[in-house]
């Protein structure tokens, strides 16, 4: 056996070194070289979910029960938004769980793949509202809002 390991493998060792020794997964093509891993490196045990909501769940739920910390691999940024309630409540029952959310590789980024997350500059800009401001269109719909904000940009 090799001692070279590439990076998935070593973020597979750190988790069992820090105590973290279940995966709940929803991998996509994009996530490929973690779930080798965690098949290659022992000691981490890997639970497939068919919805990212089921992997977030399961991991809260392996912590409420157990008291230990779980891991979660989910596909790109929309399979976190998928999961994103259960992490809520997580959250807010102090759970212990690591998020490992896969990415496009660099080069295949540039087509802007639908499942692609949104980046920053793509959104166009709004004016900045004041405190003040902020809490007098807090009382009006957003139909109204809108014909407010197309005026300040024009």
């Amino acid at each position: 056996m090799s001692s070279e390991m590439n990076g998935a493998e070593s973020l597979v060792r750190t988790l069992i070194a820090g105590g973290v020794n279940v995966c709940f997964t929803n991998p996509g093509t994009s996530e490929m070289h973690f779930v080798a891993a965690l098949d290659k490196v022992p000691g981490m045990r890997c639970v497939l979910g068919l919805f990212e909501g089921v992997v977030t769940g399961a991991a809260d739920g392996y912590y409420r029960m157990l008291g230990r910390p779980a891991s979660t691999l989910l596909h790109l940024a929309p399979g976190l938004a998928n999961g994103l309630a259960n992490l809520h409540n997580a959250k807010k029952a102090d759970s212990a769980i690591v998020n490992i959310v896969g990415e496009h590789a660099t080069y295949h980024i540039q087509y802007d793949a639908p499942l692609t997350a949104a980046r920053r500059a793509r959104f166009r800009r709004r004016p900045r509202l004041g405190a003040r401001a902020a809490a007098r269109v807090a009382h009006i719909d957003a139909r109204e809002l809108d014909l407010r904000l197309a005026a300040v940009e024009h």
